[in-house]
C-alpha cells in the first residue's frame, strides 16, 4: 500500500510540474505574440504615417514662419545666454534651456543614435539632420505655446505644456486629458525605464554587478533631486549640462580625428543609404530605405522631442521677457542634442566600424569608443551615459509631473508626490527589463504624442506666427530685448 501510495503522490506531482510547465509555456506564447503584434502596429505607424506627417508639420512650419531656424541662428546662443539668470530666484531661460536639453540628450544622443544604425543603417543618421532640421521650427512653435498659454502654480512656478495649449487655446479638453494620461505613461514611466536601463547596462559593461544594483543608486539620488521641484532640476542640470555636452563633443571630435581618412566614405555612405538602402554583401548587414527613414525620423524625434510636445512643459516654467525669446532656446536645443551630438555618436560608431559587431544600445556606443580609445573608452561612455541619462531622467519625471498637475486639480500636491514615488520605484525596475520591449512601449507611445501635439500646432499656429512678427518687428524697430504683453494674445 505505502509503494502504491508513493506512486500516486509521486505521479501527481508530476501532473502538478507538467501543468505548471504548461501554463508557462502559455504565458511566454501570449506575451511573444503579443510583443510582435505590438512591434507590428509600432513598424507600421513609423514606417510613413508618423514620421511623414512629423516631418510635413515640420516644413509647414519651417516655411510658413520664414526659416525661422536660419533666420535666427546666430541669435539662439546670445539669446540662451542672457538668460541665465532672474531677480526673484525663479527659473531663469537658462537653466529651463539647460533642463531641457539635458532632458533631451540623454539616451536619444547616445542610446538612441546606436539603435538607429543598428537597425536603420548608416542612412538613419541622414533622416535624423533632416527631423532635427526642420523639427527645430516646430520646437519653436511648441515653446511659445507653451509660454503663451501657462499658468501659475500654488509654489509660485509656472507649469504649462501640450495639456496646457490643448485646453487653454484649443478649447478641448478630451484632447488634452489624452495627451496627459499618455506622456505620464510614456515619458514619466517608460522613456525614464529606458535612461536607467541603459545607465545600468553601461556599468555592468566595464564593473561586473548585477544590473539591479546600479538602477537602485539612480533610482535613490533620482527620488532626492525629483522631490526638491522643478528649481532643483533646472539648477542640476545647469551645472551638469554645459560640462558634459563639451567634454563629450571634444572627446568624438578627437575620435573623428584618428580617423580622418574614412570621413569622406562615411559621408557618402550617409547620404547613399538614405534613399537607396544598402544590400548585404561581403557578410555586411544590409537595410532597406524605409529602415533608414523609419529608425531615423523616430530616433531623431526620440533624441530630441520635436513634435511629441514633451520639452515645451519646462520651456513653459521659464521667465523670460518675450516667448520669442525661449522659442529661440527651443531651437538651439533641437540643434545641440541632434545635429551636434547625436551626429558625434553616429559617426564614432560608423568610423570605427562598430555597428557591425552585432551589439546594440549603449553598449554599440562602448564598442565604439573602445576600438580607438581601448578600455579607456568603455568608462569615457559609462560616464557620459550616467550624466546624459540621470539629467534626462529627472526631466522626464517633472514632464509627466505637469500632466499630472494638469489631470489633478484637488489636492494636487499630495498626488504629485504620489506620483513621484511611484515614478522612482518603476525607474529602478527598469534597469532590469528588456530594451527591446521598452523601445517597443516608447515608439508606440511616441507615435500617439505626436498624432495629439500635431492637432494644436496646427490650429494654433497662428498664435505663434504673431509671436514670431512682434519679435521680429522689435527687433527691426532697434529693440535688441523685446518685451511680451501678457494680455496680446
Amino acid at each position: 500500500m505505502r509503494y502504491i501510495a508513493r506512486n500516486i503522490l509521486l505521479l501527481n506531482g508530476e501532473r502538478r510540474r507538467a501543468t505548471v510547465q504548461t501554463d508557462l509555456f502559455l504565458v511566454r506564447t501570449v506575451a511573444k505574440k503579443a510583443m510582435e503584434l505590438l512591434s507590428a502596429i509600432d513598424n507600421f505607424l513609423w514606417s510613413y504615417p508618423v514620421a511623414g506627417l512629423l516631418l510635413l508639420a515640420g516644413a509647414y512650419y519651417t516655411v510658413c514662419l520664414g526659416f525661422p531656424q536660419i533666420r535666427h541662428f546666430t541669435r539662439l546662443l546670445p539669446t540662451v545666454l542672457k538668460g541665465q539668470k532672474t531677480k526673484d530666484g525663479s527659473v531663469s531661460g537658462f537653466s529651463a534651456f539647460c533642463a531641457t536639453v539635458g532632458g533631451q540628450v540623454g539616451t536619444g544622443s547616445l542610446v538612441g543614435v546606436a539603435s538607429a544604425l543598428a537597425a536603420g543603417g548608416p542612412g538613419a543618421m541622414f533622416w535624423m539632420w533632416v527631423t532635427a532640421l526642420l523639427g527645430m521650427a516646430i520646437s519653436f512653435g511648441e515653446a511659445v505655446l507653451g509660454q503663451v498659454f501657462r499658468l501659475k502654480g500654488e509654489d509660485g512656478n509656472y507649469y504649462g505644456g501640450a495639456p496646457y495649449y490643448m485646453k487653454q487655446g484649443l478649447h478641448n479638453e478630451v484632447l488634452a486629458t489624452l495627451y496627459a494620461i499618455t506622456t505620464v505613461f510614456a515619458v514619466g514611466f517608460c522613456i525614464a525605464m529606458i535612461q536607467n536601463n541603459s545607465i545600468s547596462s553601461a556599468v555592468v559593461e566595464v564593473v561586473p554587478v548585477p544590473k539591479i544594483i546600479p538602477g537602485l543608486f539612480v533610482g535613490g539620488i533620482a527620488a532626492l533631486i525629483v522631490m526638491g521641484g522643478v528649481r532643483r532640476i533646472t539648477d542640476t542640470a545647469s551645472a551638469i549640462v554645459p560640462f558634459m555636452a563639451g567634454a563629450y563633443i571634444l572627446i568624438t571630435i578627437a575620435i573623428v580625428v584618428m580617423n580622418m581618412g574614412q570621413v569622406p566614405a562615411m559621408l557618402a555612405d550617409i547620404f547613399s543609404s538614405a534613399f537607396t538602402g544598402r544590400a548585404a554583401a561581403g557578410g555586411a548587414v544590409g537595410y532597406t530605405m524605409q529602415q533608414a527613414f523609419r529608425n531615423g525620423v523616430a530616433r531623431g524625434l526620440f533624441s530630441n522631442d520635436a513634435g511629441n510636445g514633451g520639452a515645451s512643459a519646462m520651456h513653459a516654467s521659464a521667465v523670460v521677457k518675450h516667448p520669442g525669446d525661449q522659442g529661440l532656446a527651443a531651437m538651439l536645443g533641437t540643434f545641440i542634442t541632434t545635429i551636434l551630438i547625436c551626429s558625434c555618436t553616429g559617426f564614432s560608431i560608423l568610423l570605427t566600424g562598430a555597428v557591425s559587431s552585432g551589439k546594440d544600445g549603449i553598449n554599440l556606443v562602448q564598442a565604439a569608443f573602445a576600438a580607438t580609445l581601448g578600455n579607456a573608452g568603455n568608462w569615457i561612455v559609462l560616464i557620459a551615459m550616467i550624466l546624459f541619462g540621470f539629467t534626462t531622467l529627472i526631466a522626464d519625471i517633472f514632464y509627466g509631473e505637469a500632466s499630472i498637475r494638469y489631470l489633478f486639480k484637488n489636492d494636487t500636491e499630495r498626488v504629485v508626490m504620489g506620483y513621484k514615488i511611484l515614478a522612482v520605484v518603476i525607474v529602478v525596475m527598469g534597469s532590469v527589463l528588456s530594451l527591446p520591449l521598452l523601445w517597443t512601449l516608447v515608439d508606440l507611445c511616441a507615435a500617439f504624442l505626436v498624432f495629439f501635439n500635431l492637432v494644436p500646432l496646427i490650429a494654433l499656429f497662428s498664435h505663434v506666427k504673431h509671436v514670431l512678427k512682434d519679435y521680429d518687428t522689435q527687433l527691426r524697430d532697434g529693440n535688441k530685448e523685446p518685451e511680451w504683453k501678457e494680455n496680446q494674445i
